[in-house]
């Protein structure tokens, strides 16, 4: 086997709050979010349904694809880059 390095992507991410559920269903509705709840959304991938908790990070991927990613798991992989204007 060989060793392979991730390329560096710039993403886009919010992280999901109480405060901001409604607000991303809305955003990434047209990407058949199925629905929020209390603790958290249900989202359409290109894998099938995943569910996002309150603490997790909303992904919008390279082809413009929306996938929850763990709290934890996105703070050790990803750090703020620079504003895209």
């Amino acid at each position: 086997m060989r060793n392979f390095r991730k390329k560096p992507v710039t993403i886009q991410a919010v992280k999901l709050t109480t405060n901001n559920l409604h607000e991303i269903v809305a955003k990434i509705g047209n990407f058949k979010t199925a629905c929020a709840w209390d603790g958290g959304i249900s989202i359409e991938t290109l894998e099938g349904v995943m569910m996002a908790n309150v603490g997790d990070y909303i992904i919008r991927g390279v082809r413009g694809e929306y996938y929850p990613c763990k709290g934890d798991i996105f703070e050790e992989t990803y750090e703020l880059a620079e504003p895209v204007e």
